[in-house]
């Protein structure tokens, strides 16, 4: 495969997704803290699912930027994780750090669906 010249500027829509995806990833590095502070087997659930989605987020931002030809590939995965880290915050319905995690995520995995039928 062969990976596109990066000196092509992104457009609109890659541009809203990479914010998308750093925005998700923080609001999942917040949340972890917060569930560190918390503890618990419920929580410790609500770890892994937000690890996985934060890690994937970066990962997508950067291989966005880079112009990757895994890019579309890694948004469908992206998205997948985004929609497994929602979930997982709404066990927690009644906190607002999670609902404002879960909301991140439910934006991000959304924008990372578009991206990866773009085909970029």
């Amino acid at each position: 495969m062969t990976q596109s010249g990066t000196a092509t500027p992104m457009s609109k829509e890659m541009q809203d997704c990479v914010q998308a995806c750093m925005a998700c990833h923080t609001a999942c590095e917040e949340t972890m803290s917060s569930c560190m502070q918390m503890g618990g087997q419920t929580q410790m659930q609500i770890m892994r699912a937000l690890m996985d989605c934060s890690e994937m987020t970066r990962m997508c931002a950067d291989m966005m930027m880079r112009r990757s030809p895994l890019a579309a590939e890694m948004c469908a995965m992206c998205a997948k994780a985004c929609d497994m880290a929602a979930e997982a915050c709404m066990s927690m319905p009644d906190d607002e750090m999670m609902a404002r995690c879960a909301e991140a995520c439910r934006r991000c995995a959304q924008m990372c669906r578009t991206m990866a039928g773009a085909g970029m």
